[in-house]
């Protein structure tokens, strides 16, 4: 991922996996179908590529835990026979699915597994400039292109596309809207909310921090649930310096989890208060800084619903106290 900062952009050292999958997010089209009734059926994929659709799915390949996710979701996990390794701890994987490069999958392993469908992250076409999926389309294996989504809406459609290629579309638009239902339930809320409380949400902690702005499905998650990104102002995933930070004193202060140690909230805490000049932000000095689980934040997937209640929750408990 490309971190704009002070006019000049680096490479963020954490934050691996997000910054993998913001790396494809500059290539989203809409999606739909392009022919059912008569020939090959066929669709054409999110970033505007017509690809057949097999009659029948047995074997998938997934490059992106967020896809990994919603193809488990409808009820194709057994199908799974190659998924990049990020995707090992998605709920209902059997088996020993062979496990690909998240940024660089070779296409030659997958082309020997012969599968039916391989649904590819955006980001695979842009980390070097090349497309390690050539071979395999050339082969006539269909290869789907699903762009990391950047808004709700965006995973709202690649719930519908994947169902669709799969050949369950009526199960994604129920997945759909089970997810449509539960954010609107919160938002309802949070709209009702009269004095809304400023949040920073860290990525990467210090000495790189990396946040977000505009045009990013966190920044629609922190409006959902009633408060404001401080960093609203800004535009996509950039890295904000200590001053800004300070200048803008969240009252609340939301970072990512790592699931290797659990990133206690309580050592968080402690982390942030030896940071210069983070002694005197409201968040800081009232201990109201919390941990969001990173797999549910940083996969556009319908598990985003779970980050948007403990973001609720964490913001607000006693507006949320359900969650």
């Amino acid at each position: 991922m490309m971190i704009k900062k002070a006019g000049k952009k680096f490479r963020a050292p954490a934050a691996a996996l997000l910054a993998g999958l913001i790396a494809g997010a500059a290539v989203l089209s809409a999606c739909g179908q392009e022919s059912r009734g008569s020939g090959e059926p066929s669709l054409v994929d999110p970033t505007g590529n017509r690809v057949p659709v097999p009659a029948k799915v047995e074997r998938i390949v997934s490059a992106a835990p967020s896809n990994t996710e919603i193809i488990a979701a409808l009820g194709f996990a057994d199908k799974l026979i190659a998924i990049d390794k990020y995707s090992a701890s998605v709920e209902g994987i059997s088996g020993t699915p062979v496990l690909i490069d998240f940024a660089y999958p070779d296409g030659e392993v997958i082309l020997g597994l012969a599968p039916d469908i391989v649904f590819a992250a955006g980001h695979s076409r842009t980390v070097d400039g090349t497309d390690p999926f050539t071979l395999v389309r050339e082969t006539g294996i269909p290869v789907v292109y699903i762009p990391t989504g950047v808004s709700i809406d965006d995973i709202y459609r690649d719930i519908r596309f994947i169902a669709e290629a799969l050949g369950v579309p009526e199960k994604g638009e129920f997945l759909a809207a089970e997810m449509r239902e539960q954010i609107a339930g919160i938002a309802e809320t949070g709209a009702a909310i009269p004095d809304k409380l400023p949040v920073y949400f860290e990525i990467s902690p210090f000495p790189t921090m990396v946040s977000f702005g505009q045009g990013t499905y966190l920044n629609e998650m922190i409006t959902i649930i009633g408060a404001v990104n401080i960093f609203a102002g800004e535009k996509g995933w950039f890295s904000p310096s200590p001053e800004a930070i300070i200048e803008r004193n969240p009252g609340v202060i939301l970072t990512m989890s790592d699931s290797a140690d659990g990133h206690p909230a309580d050592r968080v805490l402690k982390e942030m208060r030896s940071r210069p000049g983070f002694e005197t932000l409201n968040a800081v000095k009232n201990g109201r800084v919390y941990v969001i689980d990173a797999d549910a934040a940083s996969r556009p997937s319908h598990h985003i619903v779970s980050a948007l209640k403990q973001m609720a929750a964490a913001v607000y408990p006693d507006r949320f106290p359900a969650f």
